[in-house]
């Protein structure tokens, strides 16, 4: 049974996947706007199970494959609109590491959703897209820009100083 699109906040995950300066993000489509755009790969945390239990499940349920190294980045919360419904979430937002290691060679993944339905997810630069689509939830684009590119602008290069 799915959920009705209105009417409540959903909660939902995402996993980032760094990998460099790219994440595995899936290329999604609103019809109703006739709009193309990206999103990292996850969905809902059901009733009874944490955030991390649901991004650990959908990960296995998406690509086949288990994740380890779990971090939280953040949680964002967006109120949009898709496929002409008005759509209210708070999204937990994961890093991690594929089991799969073949999955960080490939140009395109698989993702298949518990419905049967397939995407293509690649690995995208969040902060500047290739073909310019909007990648989404929200504040991924910052929230990422702080994380990852940032931090590690402030680390210093080289290898650690000796003891």
């Amino acid at each position: 049974m799915t959920d009705p699109p209105t009417g409540y906040v959903r909660v939902g995950v995402r996993c980032v996947f760094s990998n460099g300066d790219r994440i595995l993000a899936i290329d999604a489509f609103d019809p109703t706007k006739e709009q193309q755009f990206w999103v990292p790969v996850g969905g809902r945390v059901e009733f009874g199970e944490t955030s991390r239990e649901a991004i650990e499940r959908e990960i296995r349920e998406e690509l086949s494959s288990e994740v380890s190294d779990l971090e939280l980045l953040g949680v964002l919360e967006n109120i949009f609109t898709y496929d002409g419904a008005e759509v209210h979430e708070i999204v937990f937002v994961y890093d991690g590491q594929l089991a799969e290691e073949a999955l960080y060679r490939k140009a395109s993944v698989r993702v298949v959703e518990s419905n049967g339905e397939e995407f293509t997810a690649h690995w995208i630069d969040p902060v500047n897209p290739d073909n310019g689509w909007p990648v989404y939830p929200d504040g991924l684009t910052s929230l990422f820009r702080r994380v990852f590119v940032d931090e590690r602008q402030k680390r210093p290069s080289g290898p650690p100083p000796l003891r």
